[in-house]
Parts: structure tokens; sequence; C-alpha cells
């Protein structure tokens, strides 16, 4: 069952719902852009939690800084991979060193520029890395990334774009493009459970 904590970061603090399952392997999933809406609860990121949740890993989800109870303000991205790491931090000192990162569109984001620095985690996934509105110039290497999802029609992670990225990224990621699908994913949360449970089981 998922309980609802706050993770001190420095003087702020970030609210989050953590199911504590799994003793070392943990998933952490982020948020779409904290200036559009986006927060915890959106539907993409309450599937993959649940998805992961029933597999029997231990699920953090979370705000990013000024949104909902965490406190803080917008930081363009930087700060919020500071949120990023402290939820990391918090999960190793609780045990679970075995991470994975998830993060849908914005949070793909910031996962990506995360990573750049290092950052000691397991593997990752990105659902829609909004590569046509937000710059990924510097993203050099993903360590350990698996899986890409997008739509066939997201025009903020168009296909042709992220296959283009991929070698950069990381050859090794499998690309999924969700036919008819758009940035939002609206009647195909389906297909997305479907490629979780699919790499958790392979």
């Amino acid at each position: 069952m998922e309980k609802h904590i706050s993770i001190p970061n420095d003087k702020d603090t970030i609210e989050a719902g953590i199911d504590y399952q799994h003793k070392t392997r943990a998933v952490i999933i982020m948020h779409p852009h904290s200036l559009m809406g986006g927060n915890m609860d959106n539907p993409i990121v309450q599937v993959v939690q649940q998805t992961f949740a029933d597999k029997g890993l231990t699920t953090v989800r979370f705000n990013f800084r000024g949104v909902g109870y965490s406190t803080g303000n917008f930081d363009d991205g930087i700060g919020e991979q500071d949120d990023l790491v402290a939820v990391v931090n918090f999960l190793k000192a609780n045990g679970r060193h075995q991470i994975d990162l998830i993060g849908y569109s914005f949070g793909a984001w910031v996962l990506a520029h995360a990573v750049q620095k290092n950052m000691d985690y397991f593997q990752a996934m990105m659902i829609s890395p909004p590569i046509a509105f937000m710059d990924f110039s510097e993203v050099t290497h993903i360590p350990g990334l698996k899986n890409i999802v997008t739509g066939s029609h997201d025009e903020f992670a168009p296909p042709h774009l992220i296959e283009k990225s991929l070698k950069y990224w990381n050859s090794e990621a499998k690309l999924h493009i969700i036919d008819a699908a758009d940035h939002f994913y609206s009647a195909h949360l389906a297909n997305i459970k479907k490629i979780i449970t699919q790499w958790t089981e392979s």
C-alpha cells in the first residue's frame, strides 16, 4: 500500500508517495512539466507506478519542487535534478540500492540530464522524452537505458527525432512506438502497462 511521505531536500521537502515492497529494488517515477499541470497524480505516472508495484517492487512517485506540497520553486529542470538525487539518496538510506529511473515527458528530460552527473542507478526508461520541445543536446549517453516509449502521433517526442538520438543516448535501448498515440496516451495506457510488464518479465 502506498504511503504519503515527505523527503528532506536540503532546506526544502519533497512530497512523495512510496509503496514499500522489495527490500533492495526500487523504481522512481517522474512526472511531466511542472508549469503545465504535471504532478505525481498524472495518469501515466500512476499507471507506471501501479504496474511496477504489482510486480512487487518498491515504488516512489514524487512532486518536483513547487508542485503540490513539495516546497521551493520551479527551477527550469536544474533544481529538479537535485530533487531526483534526494529521492535516490533517501531510498539508498532505506536499503534500496538497485534503483530504476522512469521519466515521462519533462520527467524524462530531468532523468536524461541528471544521469550525466554519474548518478548511481541500475536501469532507466523514458516515456515521450520531449526532444522537439526541450534541449537534449547535452545528453551524450544514458547508461542502463533499456526502453523508450513514444506515440506515432507524439509531436513533442516524434519517433524520427528519437531514432536519430538513440545512437547518442544508448544504442542498445529499445524504442517502442505506440500506433496512433499522442503525447498524452489517453486511450493507450494499457499499451504502456504491457511494455513495462514485458520488461519486468524478461
